[in-house]
């Protein structure tokens, strides 16, 4: 079931020199630690002059949408949904 959400989370993310890619690795949602087992699709859009990344993510039993706005470098959890269907 997809849950569709917007609340303010911590994201650990690191950075590859090698491959010149930043990922997130680990998002603290509601008090609880979700290690990020897989990333997915990334993408970019803007907002005015605001430019937001999109990943989408999967935990050993969640998948979740995250927004990084690079404006303030504040994260957001869009979505969250579980695999089932609705």
């Amino acid at each position: 079931m997809i849950e569709k959400i917007s609340v303010p989370i911590s994201v650990s993310m690191t950075f590859d020199s090698k491959k010149r890619k930043s990922v997130p690795k680990a998002l603290v949602w509601d008090g609880r630690l979700y290690p990020i087992l897989k990333v997915g699709l990334h993408h970019t859009f803007r907002q005015g002059r605001t430019l937001y990344h999109v990943f989408s993510v999967a935990t050993k039993t969640l998948f979740f949408r995250l927004i990084l706005d690079t404006e303030n470098l504040h994260w957001r959890l869009e979505e969250i949904s579980d695999g089932m269907p609705d």
